[in-house]
């Protein structure tokens, strides 16, 4: 039995710093606090009894009632001993346990009033194999921990009180404050050697754990010294043969470096196993080159390195308007990612996709990018790559590997979080070396190129802090799997206020640079810029345009040079002379309302175009004539546009039994440009409706939309290029699909205003828009040569 006695003693308390007291135990302690010295005064004067206990958190330099523990020892001071520093060195016996009752006094110093606790045990069989197995568990333990004295496991086994001998135990194990006061506050005995017996268990393990350890490091350390040994044996004999001296203090480097990187264990052993393998290998070996290249490669590549992001996203916005006009989505999306990384931290770049026409700035706006976010760039073009290899790398098994464009590229950056520009995604093809676009798929993947592979370097490579942007002219030649890892944003065509903006501000000061001229030298005035846009050029860019401007640039330059001039203002009827006659004539579309002839609108690579779409009738047994090089599904557009006119024939006042009496002739022109798509068929239907019903179609009107049997209107895209063109011709009025309405907001504003926007559900809504009712002075439709010189790429419909 244990439990407290009816006696209490009101004695001094002596607060204790990460040390618990047992009964028994004898300890030195080092007293330098007022209140401790002044509680050990008072004890010298009463008796020489003190109550110590410990302290909660031994950072706490003034302990109140709640920062110590309730149970604690009381203790006879020894000896005391007062030092030149004002501190005092007191050797104090603890003799039993006690429970502070209350707190009597706080100052000068704390004084409580205990109760003590006595003892009692009644001895039994279960009781003393507890005993017997706390000593044997001491006994293993004081064999693996050389701090404690063999004497003190005599000590315990010479010791038969239960009591006696666990605190004995407790107070020589080198554990925590928190153990041994759990040990201290077990009253009950059986309770106390079971807690002790775990406790000591637990330590044994931890220690057995700790010298297995220390072998291995011993063991590793064994190792290294002997291999340092018979390296540096081998490096005197060689020095002796004549030497290879050089080679081994570049292998030592090297192996320095590999060590440096801080790679996985596994993988340092490995790379470190193939510098010694290049150690041992004889002069003249193939494989050496073959190794001591992947292992350059190897140390060479960032694998901590990283550029610090630029935080103020005031200056990256005025880089980014610095180096080009407009272009607002590209610039917000950069913008928004500099503003949730300061928020949230993550390295995590994102992957985005520039889709748009050749010359609208896809690539320098890549390399822009990386200025405004203070990154590193890293242009890969991938048009024409269709090796699997050029991407992953090439196995070191083959004569000639080299790792994949990827890892190649990452090298020359220096950083592991550059801006990659992987130029003309849409332009991979594939063969019997495999798919470059499927290996792309883990490169682009954020879920999976964190650990991406090359075959290469057979280490996984962590891609997720590059901030990859990939370019394209056109969405279809780009596999879906591929498109769907890709953030996408649409780089559409400038308008002709656009080129001028951008000629004046960036291209004209540039070439002027280029070419070493100065406005002193050269004027190029507003309309001889706009007769370039409109005559030389025909692009969504402004590639060519900037060339126009280069060709008249090194024309002054030569007149400066040679003398002839020294200022130059180049005005419109002057570039015939400095660039030849005008390339394109300006596509004006027909003046007048005629029977048969709708104006559509197609998307191509290079923009929007106007397309004449031409209907006559002729006698004939209902066959239908498609020329102009129209696509499949164009050509299903044409039949569609008919079925449906002859299923209204008598609502739209065609004669019902025209199909046994006349032929259509379906003529796009300019027929050396393929044309595709569904766009254009609420513009073939008008144009039979009207050569059969022979009611005129107004000419300032455009069309594009398609068209289904019943007559109904569905939504198309490219709508901002085709409404550009139409503008770009003169034409007022759009009629488009209802439900291309909320795209109209892609459109400028200035030119929004100009236009008049027609939107449909139907055909008989179309109809009603531009056909003209029946007029003898009505012109049939005429084959018609295309009016531009020269055209740039195939048209789209869709």
């Amino acid at each position: 039995m244990t439990g407290a006695s009816a006696t209490t003693l009101q004695l001094p308390l002596l607060p204790l710093k990460n040390v618990v007291l047992f009964p028994h135990m004898i300890v030195p302690l080092y007293v330098g606090r007022e209140r401790s010295i002044a509680a050990l005064e008072e004890a010298m004067m009463h008796g020489k009894q003190v109550f110590l206990c410990t302290q909660r958190r031994a950072d706490c330099e003034d302990p109140q009632e709640a920062d110590l523990y309730r149970v604690g020892v009381l203790g006879e001071v020894v000896q005391m001993l007062k030092l030149p520093d004002n501190t005092i060195k007191v050797l104090i016996e603890g003799s039993s346990r006690a429970l502070i009752e209350r707190f009597v006094e706080v100052k000068p110093h704390l004084k409580v009033e205990v109760a003590l606790l006595d003892e009692e045990v009644q001895p039994s069989s279960e009781l003393e194999a507890l005993m017997r197995g706390v000593v044997d568990l001491f006994d293993r333990y004081v064999e693996l921990d050389k701090k404690v004295p063999p004497e003190v496991n005599l000590t315990v086994r010479g010791v038969e009180d239960a009591g006696r001998m666990a605190d004995i135990v407790a107070s020589n194990l080198n554990i925590g404050v928190t153990d041994k006061q759990d040990v201290l506050e077990t009253f009950q005995m059986d309770a106390r050697l079971e807690k002790l017996s775990t406790v000591l268990q637990r330590e044994i393990e931890i220690r057995d754990m700790d010298r297995s350890i220390r072998q291995r490091v011993r063991q590793q350390i064994d190792r290294r010294q002997k291999e340092f040994y018979l390296k540096e044996q081998m490096r005197v004999i060689q020095e002796e043969l004549g030497g290879e001296e050089a080679q081994l203090s570049e292998l030592d480097e090297l192996r320095e470096k590999l060590r440096a990187l801080e790679l996985a264990e596994a993988l340092e052993d490995r790379l470190l196993k193939d510098v010694d393998r290049l150690e041992r290998m004889p002069p003249g070996s193939p494989e050496i080159s073959v190794l001591h290249n992947y292992l350059d490669l190897v140390v060479s590549l960032p694998w901590h390195e990283r550029s610090e992001d630029v935080t103020d996203l005031r200056a990256a916005e005025a880089v980014l308007d610095e180096d080009h006009h407009g272009l607002k989505k590209v610039k917000e999306r950069i913008l928004e990612f500099l503003a949730v990384r300061q928020l949230t931290k993550s390295p995590k770049g994102p992957i985005l996709c520039f889709i748009g026409p050749p010359g609208v700035g896809k690539t320098s706006l890549g390399r822009s990018i990386a200025r405004a976010l203070g990154r590193k760039f890293v242009r890969v073009s991938l048009g024409g790559v269709s090796d699997e290899a050029e991407i992953r790398g090439h196995r070191r098994t083959y004569v000639g590997s080299m790792p994949g464009r990827i890892i190649k590229g990452l090298r020359e950056a220096g950083t592991r979080n550059p801006v990659f520009l992987l130029d003309e995604v849409d332009k991979m093809s594939s063969d019997f070396r495999g798919d470059p676009a499927s290996a792309m798929l883990e490169v682009l993947d954020p879920e999976q190129n964190k650990h991406f592979s090359d075959h290469y370097l057979e280490i996984p490579f962590d891609l997720s802090e590059v901030l990859f942007i990939t370019t394209a002219n056109v969405y279809y030649s780009i596999p879906r799997a591929l498109l769907d890892r890709m953030e996408v944003i649409n780089l559409p065509g400038y308008t002709t206020e656009e080129k001028m903006v951008i000629a004046r501000e960036f291209l004209i000061p540039k070439q002027l640079t280029d070419h070493g001229l100065t406005d002193k030298n050269i004027e190029i005035t507003r309309p001889a810029v706009s007769t370039m846009i409109n005559r030389y050029t025909s692009e969504a860019g402004v590639r060519n345009l900037e060339r126009s401007i280069a060709g008249v640039c090194r024309k002054v330059a030569r007149e400066v040079v040679s003398g002839r001039t020294r200022r130059m203002t180049i005005a419109p009827h002057r570039l015939d002379d400095l660039l030849g006659p005008p390339k394109f004539k300006p596509d004006e579309g027909h003046k007048e309302s005629l029977i048969g002839v709708a104006n559509g609108l197609a998307w191509t690579e290079v923009g929007g175009v106007l397309l004449t779409i031409e209907v006559i009738t002729m006698p004939g047994k209902g066959n239908l004539n498609l020329t102009g090089q129209l696509g499949d599904v164009m050509q299903e557009s044409a039949r569609a546009a008919l079925s449906y006119a002859r299923s209204n024939a008598q609502a739209l006042g065609i004669p019902v039994d025209f199909r046994d009496k006349l032929d259509l002739h379906i003529h796009i022109p300019k027929g050396a440009i393929p044309k595709d798509g569904p766009s254009a068929g609420i513009s073939m239907a008008l144009a039979i409706v009207s050569a059969l019903a022979q009611r005129p179609i107004r000419s300032d009107v455009a069309l594009t939309g398609e068209i289904t049997l019943r007559g109904r209107v569905l939504p198309i895209g490219g709508l901002k290029e085709k409404v550009l063109a139409a503008h770009r011709i003169g034409i007022q009025t759009i009629v488009l699909p209802a439900d291309n309405q909320p795209d109209v907001v892609d459109i400028p504003v200035d030119i929004r205003k100009r236009l008049t926007f027609k939107f449909v559900n139907t055909m008989d809504e179309v109809i009603a828009e531009a056909l003209l009712p029946k007029s003898e002075a009505a012109v049939s439709a005429e084959l018609t040569e295309p009016s531009a010189i020269q055209e740039p790429a195939a048209a789209d419909g869709n």
